[in-house]
This record gives structure tokens, sequence and C-alpha cells, in this order.
């Protein structure tokens, strides 16, 4: 489903998600930033009490990047926020796909199942609650695009759900997995290349000395700030437990086309649902720590 045909709820948690998540890693680059210039600055070329006076102003903003980024906590509002959108994503499906306990039969006690669980989620994410965006508060919970899955027949619904949520998870996790792989090459390819360049800056400060511009505090800040950037963005982590998911998606996938009634096709539902909903529980787990 298209990001306008969930309900409003998920479309609020899912923006200031985002948001939260901008601003959390605009922060740290910030603080990396200026760190960097404040390292450049510190070389004895530009020796003089204007430039060691900026130099401190430099050091004062990334202190002052870090206590905002240590009170304010905009990761804390990114997981939650993004746990909220994904339990209200995981019941969207469910709901769409008249699973467990949305059934087919009375469409008046699905839509109040489905309100009752609304609450509940949105109830038991209340820190999140503060945190969401306001554009979409006055839209529908229950769009028509939830009601039309609904009213498919099995066939189907089994067709949309194979293509647009089991397939596309499949594939984006896939997708996040290289991609995780590729980042954690490229940056820790960087971060050694930059502690090589300092080393060997150093061994030619002792033979040159004369020479005074040697951009080894630079180089050091930009390798330390690789390496925590790698711890931050978790790379290698994130591929392998992607790839993991990627794999589960197809053993669970196997069992779709043995779904032959409602009954049968609301358990394979539930059961993707869940690795999905597991995944990202551990996703937000493996962030906070």
């Amino acid at each position: 489903m298209k990001h306008e045909q969930y309900p409003a709820l998920f479309r609020s948690a899912d923006t200031a998600s985002n948001k939260y998540q901008r601003n959390y890693l605009n922060l740290i680059k910030a603080e990396y930033f200026l760190l960097f210039v404040a390292s450049v600055l510190s070389l004895s070329v530009f020796a003089s009490s204007i430039v060691y006076a900026i130099a401190t102003v430099v050091l004062g903003m990334s202190a002052a990047v870090l206590l905002t980024r240590a009170v304010g906590k905009p990761e804390q509002d990114w997981y939650k926020c993004r746990a909220l959108a994904e339990s209200v994503k995981t019941l969207t499906w469910r709901y769409s796909m008249c699973a467990f306990p949305f059934g087919e039969g009375d469409q008046i006690n699905a839509r109040n199942e489905f309100r009752e669980n609304l609450e509940k989620t949105f109830k038991s994410n209340s820190d999140a609650a503060t945190k969401i965006a306001e554009d979409w508060s006055a839209e529908n919970q229950i769009t028509a695009e939830m009601t039309r899955l609904r009213a498919l027949p099995l066939s189907d619904r089994k067709a949309f759900y194979q293509i647009h949520r089991i397939n596309e998870q499949r594939e984006w996790y896939s997708r996040k997995a290289a991609w995780n792989r590729k980042m954690s090459r490229r940056w820790v390819t960087v971060s050694v290349i930059s502690y090589i360049a300092a080393a060997g800056f150093s061994v030619a400060r002792i033979v040159h000395p004369e020479i005074n511009l040697w951009p080894i505090d630079p180089l050091i800040v930009v390798a330390t700030s690789i390496v925590g950037w790698l711890q931050i963005k978790k790379f290698n982590e994130l591929a392998a437990a992607y790839s993991v998911t990627s794999q589960e998606i197809g053993l669970i996938n196997i069992t779709l086309e043995h779904s032959e009634d409602v009954n049968s096709f609301s358990d394979f539902v539930i059961e993707a649902e869940t690795a999905f909903s597991r995944e990202h529980t551990l996703w937000i787990a493996r962030q906070a720590n």
C-alpha cells in the first residue's frame, strides 16, 4: 500500500520518526564536522591568537551540539515513533487481509475490533503519542484502500499480499542487507586510510622537523569520527540481521501457496506479520544499546 493509504496514525508516527531520525543524525554530523574544523584550526601553520580564539569557539559549539543531543535525546523519539508506526502497519495489514481477529464476518465488528486494537497500540506507546506529527490527525484511520482490500475475494487478497507485502518486504531487507555491507566496507576503508596517512605524516614529521604543516590531528579526527559513525549506524549488525530476515521471509512464503482457505490464510498473515514485528522490535533494541 502507498503511504497515503495507511491509517492517519501510521502516517503521523512515520513522519515524526523520519524527522527525529534526521535531527539525530544531523546533530552527530555537525558535532564531527565542528571537531574536524577545530583540529584544522589548531595546526601550527595557523598559529595566531585570533585563529586559536576561533578554534575555541568552534569547540564550544561542538560541546553545545553534544549537549543538545544528550538532553534532547532525538534518537529515543525516533525509536518510539518508529515502533508505533510499525505496530500500526502490522495491524493495518492484518485488518486489510481479514486476518484474525478481523475476520470476514460482520464488518462492523471488524471495524470496532480494529479501532480498539489501534487505541491499545496508541496507549501502549504513550511516549510517542506526544511526539507524532499532527498533519493527518483529522483524517481516517480506516482508509478506502483498506476497505477495498477487505472486499476482495480470497485469491485476490492472497495475490495482493504476496506482491505488496511479502515480496516488497523481502526485497527491502535484501537491498538493505547489501547496502549496509557496502557501507561498512566503504567506511572501514576510509578510516584505515586515514590512520595510515596520519601514521605516515607522523614519520615524515620526524624526518623533516623543519616543515610545520602536518595534518595529523585532522586525520585522526576523521578516522575516529568514522569509527563512531560505524558504531552508531551498526552497518555489520544490520547487514547480518536483514539478511537473516530476508531468508526467513522466503521460508515463510513457501506456506502461502498452501493457504487455500480463509483460516489458513489468516494464520499465514499472522505468522508473516509476527516475523516483521519481531525484526522491528530487535532493530529498536539494537539501536537503543
